[in-house]
């Protein structure tokens, strides 16, 4: 990990994400408390928390493809700086709350095409050492997480103490230092593709490879593992919990992520973590048939925790995606990866939530989202591993023959 730290232009992208992620999640648990501190309305809380996810969708399938046509270290200052003033104008007092509403869209929006530069260049950032590639998709990927589970956990506590306003402005600021640091330390490369390419030929191109079919297919099992999150509270309830365990249940799974993502990056070969995302994804929501004994609460985050450290193969996923996918067309590439990886996160959440009202289960419903899992997961592993038969030159792990030994 220290390896890539060397690197100044990937340090100033790491830190300016760490930032952001974790002024995202406060301004989160701000808009929810403020919203419904004017309103009194549960229903108007939970829409302005679910607007900061949504927008996202529409964003990630046609604004990401601006990363491949324009400078991206310039559209990732210029949306950071978007959403800085956004932001700060919702600190305002008393701003109408339709107007919150219409900026709370604005800023996923603009966002997709940050996300979309931001990851294309740090491709580009280690394109001649595939080894050091993926040692920063790890890193990326542990610092994410940890700042999202810092800003959700201790949102609450920060906005008692100092109060939505201040809070909304310290998200303000950390857009603000994002722009800054890849501003000054970024490299201003040419646009990768043109203008005149079609808009949708990123995703185009995803799904007309048969490979990135099957790999990005194992990433978005993630939309039958994330349910557990989505009924974090009737699970509780049925193992016979306190209600502060809700919390605990939402924690374990990011926590078991944050582990796995360690664990693979110090002890697997670069060359063993692309043929073993098949078994890891399959192990993903294999584990969650267990639920079908319905475990106590204990054995619930065991096995919740477990879920996410071999869920950390997305990190192999998202790597070996960009080291396929031609730099011209990554941004777009890059959206329609994202934006099928929030429905499935979406339909499945919903799917889930349907599923424990008609059964009056959720530890089973949770059993059967995992039996799903497998049945879908083992048929994509076979064909992952019958992929890995055929040349991959530019995948992480076909040059690079040890593991963190070598990048450290």
């Amino acid at each position: 990990m220290v390896a890539v730290l060397r690197n100044r232009e990937f340090r100033a992208l790491w830190i300016s994400e760490a930032v952001s992620v974790a002024g995202d999640q406060l301004t989160r648990v701000a808009l929810a408390i403020l919203v419904y501190q004017r309103t009194g309305s549960a229903f108007y809380s939970a829409g302005i928390y679910a607007l900061t996810f949504l927008p996202a969708l529409a964003g990630g399938l046609g604004l990401s493809q601006l990363a491949d046509r324009y400078r991206r270290r310039t559209l990732m200052v210029v949306c950071s700086v978007i959403q800085a003033v956004v932001v700060a104008t919702m600190a305002i007092p008393h701003v109408p709350l339709w107007v919150l509403f219409v900026l709370v869209i604005i800023v996923p929006m603009v966002q997709s095409p940050a996300l979309a530069a931001q990851n294309a260049t740090t491709r580009e950032v280690f394109a001649d050492d595939d080894a050091l590639y993926l040692r920063s998709q790890d890193l990326r990927g542990i610092s994410t997480n940890t700042m999202m589970l810092l800003g959700l956990g201790g949102g609450g506590l920060l906005i008692a103490a100092i109060g939505t306003t201040t809070t909304l402005l310290i998200d303000a600021g950390t857009f603000t230092i994002a722009a800054i640091l890849v501003q000054r330390d970024v490299r201003n490369r040419p646009p990768a593709g043109s203008k005149d390419d079609g808009w949708f030929d990123g995703a185009k191109w995803v799904f007309s490879d048969r490979k990135l079919r099957v790999l990005l297919s194992l990433s978005w099992l993630v939309g039958l593992a994330v349910i557990p999150e989505g009924l974090a509270a009737p699970l509780a309830m049925e193992a016979g919990a306190p209600p502060e365990s809700v919390g605990w249940l939402l924690a374990a799974d990011p926590l078991g992520f944050i582990l796995g993502t360690f664990l693979i990056s110090h002890f697997v070969p670069d060359r063993h973590r692309v043929k073993l995302v098949g078994v890891l994804a399959t192990a993903s929501v294999g584990v969650l048939v267990l639920f079908a004994v319905k475990p106590s609460l204990i054995v619930a985050l065991v096995l919740l925790g477990l879920a996410g450290m071999v869920g950390a193969y997305q990190i192999t996923v998202m790597a070996v995606f960009n080291s396929l996918v031609p730099n011209e067309i990554r941004g777009g590439a890059f959206g329609a990866a994202r934006t099928g990886l929030r429905v499935s996160q979406g339909l499945g959440v919903a799917a889930g939530g349907l599923v424990a009202e008609l059964i009056g289960s959720a530890m089973n419903t949770v059993a059967l989202a995992g039996l799903l899992g497998v049945v879908l997961a083992v048929p994509l592993a076979v064909s992952w591993s019958r992929l890995q038969r055929t040349p991959a030159e530019s995948t992480p792990g076909a040059t690079a023959e040890s593991g963190q030994q070598e990048a450290a």
